[in-house]
């Protein structure tokens, strides 16, 4: 196994961890953002009025995209299960 072939899977994984990663951490910008800016214009700040806001984003994301993540992880470790043989010579 070369070099090039080792850093072929690391990157390989950062991608994946970072699709994966992306539309949960978006969604909680997002959001705190919005709670910012409501908290900015009405002077309410509150701790937990950002905090709560943000997790049920991220369950609501957790819930529409899992079945994507889940599968899209099952491929590429699959993939990498696969590529055991080849790296045993």
């Amino acid at each position: 196994m070369s070099i090039g072939e080792v850093t072929s899977f690391l990157r390989g994984g950062i991608l994946e961890t970072l699709f994966l990663a992306a539309p949960l951490l978006m969604a909680a910008l997002l959001v705190g953002l919005v709670v910012a800016i409501l908290q900015a214009t009405t002077s309410i700040q509150e701790q937990t009025l950002t905090f709560v806001p943000k997790l049920i984003a991220i369950l609501l994301m957790l819930g529409f995209l899992g079945g994507w993540m889940f599968s899209s992880l099952a491929d590429y470790t699959v993939g990498l299960f696969r590529l055991i043989p080849q790296m045993a010579r």
